[in-house]
Order: structure tokens, then C-alpha cells, then sequence
């Protein structure tokens, strides 16, 4: 059985993580009701989008979790998981783009195993000021956010690792770290012998944001697997409605020249949004500036849509023959009231609107489902 994703690509599936049970502080499960009243949905109708809001999952807050200090609140966190990653799958399959608002970064085990449901391999662009590739062994916090990625290789806390039946939900690879800016002892030994893919924030600028940001797509084949963005708020350099804010990241212009590259791509599945913590920002400018990065990421992605549709369209309205002339055509130097008349039947004929030369397309509602007896191939819209 294979189900075929008609992919449309003016619809955004919104839905809402309000999940700190991760962090390393409560705050982060307002983030979505906050980044709503903050005009999100509004501003991505005004640039010609079709929303659809699916609501929130249940909350899930950061607790003091003594009992447990090298995983903190582990179950709250896999309930949270559960909780999203068929929401996903329903997102994904209506054809829209998944744009999902959580209070920590553990939500990415969820939104890539959603996506897994149809797609064989996923990657992952991970923008995030940290490598988040702690384990229980070697956190200093006990923090599940600082193990995502870990997490999402196959290593660490073994009921996160579980999470997918069979991990790791995203290979080595596949993964790449963008605008990382800190790194301690145990995550730069491990990166030492990992494939991961990694540009660190001061490579980023160095080599120019555009140009890493492509590199970053090739090299996690983003040009032929689906993949997620994730975009943790405190890789913007001084962004302070966060729990950690970092000092040396990167400039929200230069995110911005990176995330134009990414969401113009084909394969882009899903882009996540965390991180933001609303009771560090009282006065709501933080995420104010957050919906205008979203906006306006989501506006390049739209026009570039636009353009590869137009462009796919050039070739065959110029392979379509001209009309015959037929009697009273108007001439090029003639006047309007020189438009065809047509003439009327003749005894016998008939006409039928269904003769009419038609190019009509509709743009469906719901997904198409084929049953097929071969395996489904590797492409964007299939799975097995």
C-alpha cells in the first residue's frame, strides 16, 4: 500500500507543542498561545497562505525531578511525544507544510516520526546555538533538551532511543548542526568520531550564511530525502526570551540568508519553531520579531513556489498550437467589434461544453491514496 502526498504548498498545518517538561525551566509551554496572539496566523494569511490551525496538545511543564537527575521528567516528555507525533502524521498527510510551535526542542523526535510514517529516511537541518548530543552520562543538568539530538541518533536515555521502534530516527548523515556556538568537553570528543554534519556559527559567517546553508541541504541529501527544519530562537546571537541565551551566535540577518536557502527547497517536510520562553519577554517584542522572521521566510518560500510553478508551466503553453482562423476572427489592426461570432448549428449538430478545448486543474482538498502492488519508490510523496 502506498499513499501518494499531493503536496499543497499555499497550505500551512499549524500546531501547537506547550511543552517545557524538557527544559531547563517552566515558561517555554506558553509559546504557542503567545506566538498566536503575537498575529502569526494573520500575517501568514496576509501573504497568501491558506492556515490551518490544529490546536494544541495537552501541556506538558517543567517539573523538579529528584528522583530521576540524569533524565528529568522523562515520562511527562514521552507523553508529550505521543501526544504530538499523530498530529503530525494528519498534517502531513493533508498535503500541507507542518509548521510546528513548541516550548522545547524534544519535540523533534515526534515531528520526524511523524514524517517517518511516510517517508523512508528523514533529515534534519538542526539550528540550534547547541549541539544538544548530551546523555544521561554526561549531562551536567539532567536536562532532556540537551540530549535531543543524541536522542535522535540512537543514543542516550534508552525510553527516548524506544521512542521509535526502530531507531535511529534519523542517521548521522542525515543530521546536520547549524549555527552551533557552544560545545562542552563531551559533545566535542563525540563529534570527533561522528559523521554528523556541523557548521558552527563562526564558520557560518566566515564562509557566508547562503553558501553554508546550501552545503548544509546537499550534504544531509536534502536535495532527495524529506527533511525537517529546526529552528531553536536561541541560535539568534543575544536573543534573551530564552532560556539560555547565547552570546556568539548568529545575526537574525544572517539566519535569514541561511533560511531562505532552506525553505525554498523541494524536500522540505516540516519546520519547527522552539525554544522562545514568553515570561522573558513582557512586552511581547520578542515574539513579535520571531513572527516577522517566520513571515517572511515563509514569503520567500512562497515567491520561489511561484516562479518554479510558472516556469514549469512556460514550456507547454508555448508547445499548444494556435487556433485555426475561423470566419469574422478580428484582425491585428481590426476593432473589437470584429470578435468571432459563432455561427449558429446546423440541423443535426449538437454542441457539448465537453468538446470545449479545458485546462482546468483543481487543487483537491485531501490527499491521494493508490493501492499498488510494487514497492514504492524513493520519492518525496511515497512510502511503504
Amino acid at each position: 500500500m502506498a499513499v501518494k502526498i499531493v503536496r499543497q504548498e499555499n497550505r500551512i498545518a499549524l500546531l501547537g507543542a506547550p511543552m517545557s517538561a524538557a527544559a531547563l525551566a517552566p515558561g517555554g509551554e506558553g509559546a504557542p498561545a503567545s506566538l498566536r496572539s503575537a498575529c502569526l496566523v494573520s500575517r501568514l494569511q496576509s501573504i497568501g497562505y491558506q492556515v490551518v490551525d490544529m490546536g494544541d496538545d495537552p501541556p506538558r511543564v517543567f517539573e523538579i525531578d529528584e528522583e530521576s537527575p540524569r533524565a528529568r521528567n522523562l515520562p511527562a516528555v514521552l507523553q508529550a511525544l505521543e501526544a504530538l507525533r499523530p498530529r503530525v502524521e494528519i498534517a502531513v498527510k493533508s498535503g500541507a507544510i507542518p509548521l510546528i510551535l513548541s516550548g522545547d526542542c524534544s519535540a523533534a523526535l515526534a515531528t520526524v516520526a511523524g514524517l517517518r510514517r511516510y517517508f523512508r529516511h528523514v533529515s534534519l537541518l538542526y539550528a540550534d546555538a547547541d549541539a544538544d548530543l548530551q546523555t544521561p552520562a554526561t549531562t551536567p543538568s539532567g536536562c532532556v533538551d540537551g540530549m535531543v539530538v543524541s536522542h535522535l541518533t540512537g543514543r542516550g536515555a534508552s525510553e527516548m532511543v524506544r521512542f521509535w521502534s526502530e531507531p535511529p530516527l534519523v542517521r548521522e548523515p542525515d543530521l546536520a548542526l547549524f549555527g552551533v556556538s557552544r560545545l562542552d568537553p563531551a559533545e566535542e570528543q563525540a563529534l570527533q568520531t561522528s559523521p554528523l554534519r556541523r557548521y558552527l556559527a563562526e564558520d557560518i559567517r566566515r564562509k557566508s550564511p547562503a553558501k553554508a546553508a546550501a552545503e548544509a541541504v546537499e550534504r544531509i541529501h536534502g536535495d532527495t530525502h524529506a527533511f525537517v527544519l529546526h529552528f531553536d530562537v536561541d541560535v539568534i546571537a543575544g536573543f534573551q526570551a530564552t532560556n539560555l541565551p547565547a552570546a556568539s551566535g548568529l545575526q537574525l540577518d544572517e539566519l535569514r540568508q541561511a533560511f531562505e536557502v532552506f525553505v525554498t527547497q523541494k524536500h522540505l517536510a516540516a519546520i519547527e519553531v522552539a525554544g522562545y520562553n514568553p515570561t522573558k519577554d513582557p512586552d511581547g517584542s520578542a515574539a513579535a520579531s520571531i513572527v516577522d522572521f517566520i513571515a517572511g521566510i515563509f514569503l520567500v518560500r512562497r515567491e520561489k513556489m511561484q516562479e518554479t510553478a510558472a516556469a514549469a508551466a512556460a514550456p507547454a503553453a508555448a508547445a499548444k498550437p494556435a487556433p485555426a482562423p475561423v470566419d469574422g476572427a478580428i484582425k491585428p489592426d481590426g476593432d473589437a467589434s470584429a470578435l468571432p461570432v459563432a455561427p449558429p448549428p446546423a440541423p443535426g449538430d449538437a454542441w457539448s461544453s465537453d468538446t470545449l478545448d479545458r485546462d482546468e486543474q483543481r487543487e483537491p482538498s485531501e490527499p491521494l491514496e493508490q493501492s499498488t502492488s510494487e514497492a514504492p519508490g524513493e520519492t518525496e510523496d511515497s512510502h511503504s
